[in-house]
């Protein structure tokens, strides 16, 4: 992937970052399809897939509650662009009260720019258990 491309998933997703922890709501419409939806793990080790209607609902709820911004920190660990098509990882953390998480966001690229198409959204791994995620070979 060029630096160019690179440059511009960056300011897209610097967009994402600082719109959705503003609650700018007209801007996230522009920013994510339609079909768009987040997947976390519960405690329970189920999927939860949260619809872009949920998301966007308890975002504008707490702009018009009057909520404070969310923390903007993030750090893009890597992107990886495959035509219209990329995926991006970030260190991200909305609070200082709250854990960082890795997010996974999926873009799609249309006729205006990229769009987020989804997100996976799991807490931050434990340094300690980091590394390879295959197990050591048996016959080596």
């Amino acid at each position: 992937m060029s630096k160019i491309a690179d440059a511009e998933i960056a300011e897209f997703i610097y967009r994402v970052v600082h719109d959705g922890s503003n609650y700018r709501m007209t801007a996230m419409e522009k920013l994510h399809t339609a079909d768009m939806s987040i997947l976390s793990p519960s405690k329970e080790g189920a999927i939860t897939r949260a619809p872009r209607e949920d998301v966007f609902g308890e975002f504008a709820a707490r702009g018009s509650n009057g909520d404070a911004p969310l923390s903007t920190e993030y750090k893009i660990l890597h992107i990886e662009e495959q035509g219209d098509h990329a995926t991006a990882l970030l260190y991200r953390r909305m609070s200082d009260a709250s854990p960082p998480f890795l997010y996974e966001l999926r873009l799609r690229r249309d006729a205006q720019s990229w769009r987020v198409s989804g997100e996976t959204v799991t807490p931050w791994p434990d340094p300690r258990k980091a590394g390879t995620f295959l197990p050591p070979r048996q016959n080596a």
